[in-house]
């Protein structure tokens, strides 16, 4: 009976789990389903972007030509057709030579058009990862364009509010000045704030419209299209730990497989480069008219084949620079990948910085917010009281401003960074 019990209260136990269980992941899925929601306006641009953008399409269409050279390089050579006319017929045995007509086809050294095909294969392919290249670094541009867009949105908000906030003040500075518990002095100073914040305001919307027109040049549409930005900034943190990402960066980035598929191609170029120190081939036919001779002989045509020809590569020195040359853009390649890949992980160090100190600050400001408000209504109290001049509320609500653009500056500079790391991945 006891074990029957314990089963009982193991299987009560078990379905609890589950229960909360799926409870859990369904709340994982709305809040995923949030994040998308909020980001899905800054996708839709970047499709915009990578339609519309015209640098994009022009190194696409460079891509596209690359690609055409491979069945260019890999035909062989264009038969000859020569035909000669004697003046002077030549006189055979058969009767005159009146004219002949020759056809001949070239053929390189054996396997040397599939390596011109590969090494031309390659290009293309290196082409296209800087065509990625570029359009991974569009995509970066095009947030940090609505990043921008974002920050200074809301230091308009903020500043509005910050303007009501003062507004708010005006009555009771006026109570005060009524009852002679202060000067017009603090409604002065009052009003001097006013007119910084509303100058800042006025600045502020104008380069709002600035910002507007460099994201709308980015995907290359009308400057005055309105932008859709969302009242809140997404909050996501880089999934992988920092070598992961740089070993990312390493293995994925554009710039690096470019010169890799370059790399490739030379491989290719210094069999070619091997290849054309060898004999070259032609075969072909050719054809005589033999004309009326001497005697009433029919003349009767003649029909040659096979015409077989030789190239020999006699110069030797020719061959073996090529060779050499290869040889030395490979180390070249070699050496600018490892460049490259130090130069990108350098700038990865400094992102990383950057994604840590914006983390750092999003908590700090945070909570400096938070005590600037609370300070700030303790300030309207005590004032209300006479236990405080008016400058520590205006200084207070200087403070909260501060706090509050930093806060959101935090936050933007977290996704730049986010955007920075993800653009030398790859992403």
């Amino acid at each position: 009976m006891r074990a029957k019990n314990k089963y009982i209260r193991l299987k009560s136990i078990s379905n609890s789990i589950n229960g909360f269980r799926f409870i859990l992941l369904t709340i994982l899925f709305f809040l995923s389903v949030i994040k998308v929601d909020a980001q899905e306006p800054l996708m839709k641009y970047q499709e915009v972007a990578a339609e519309n953008n015209p640098g994009l399409k022009a190194a696409f269409n460079e891509y596209m030509a690359a690609m055409e050279e491979v069945p260019q390089v890999g035909a062989l050579p264009d038969p000859k057709v020569a035909f000669e006319y004697f003046v002077a017929p030549i006189e055979t045995r058969m009767g005159p030579q009146q004219f002949k007509a020759g056809l001949s086809q070239k053929f390189p050294w054996f396997g040397t058009l599939e390596a011109k095909e590969n090494a031309a294969t390659q290009s293309a392919k290196a082409k296209y990862e800087i065509f990625k290249q570029k359009k991974s670094l569009l995509m970066k541009e095009v947030r940090d364009a609505y990043f921008d867009l974002y920050f200074n949105q809301e230091a308009i908000d903020i500043t509005r509010g910050n303007l009501d906030i003062l507004d708010t003040f005006d009555e009771l500075v006026l109570i005060k000045i009524k009852a002679g518990k202060t000067s017009t002095l603090d409604n002065y100073r009052l009003e001097m704030e006013q007119g910084d914040l509303e100058n800042r305001l006025a600045f502020l919307r104008d380069q709002q419209v600035t910002l507007a027109a460099i994201f709308n040049n980015l995907l290359n549409r009308e400057m005055t299209t309105p932008v859709d930005i969302p009242d809140t900034l997404w909050n996501t943190e880089l999934s992988l730990n920092r070598q992961a990402i740089s070993d990312s960066i390493t293995e994925q980035n554009h710039q690096l497989l470019s010169l890799d598929f370059q790399s490739e191609a030379l491989n290719y170029q210094e069999e070619i480069a091997e290849k054309a120190g060898k004999p070259s081939f032609s075969v072909g036919l050719g054809y005589a008219v033999i004309g009326q001779g001497d005697m009433n002989l029919q003349g009767k045509d003649a029909f040659v084949f096979p015409k077989i020809g030789m190239t020999i590569p006699l110069y030797r020195n020719k061959y073996k620079a090529k060779v050499k040359e290869v040889i030395h853009l490979k180390t070249a390649r070699y050496l600018q990948r490892e460049e490259t890949d130090n130069r990108l992980q350098s700038q990865f160090s400094m992102g990383w910085r950057d994604y840590e100190d914006a983390k750092r600050r999003v908590t700090l400001f945070r909570e400096q917010e938070n005590l600037a408000n609370q300070s700030l209504e303790i300030l309207k109290t005590q004032y209300a009281n006479n236990k405080v001049a008016f400058e520590e509320i205006l200084r207070m609500e200087r403070k909260l401003l501060k706090y509050k653009l930093e806060l959101e500056k935090a936050r933007t500079d977290q996704q730049s960074a986010i955007s920075f790391i993800h653009y030398l991945m790859g992403k």
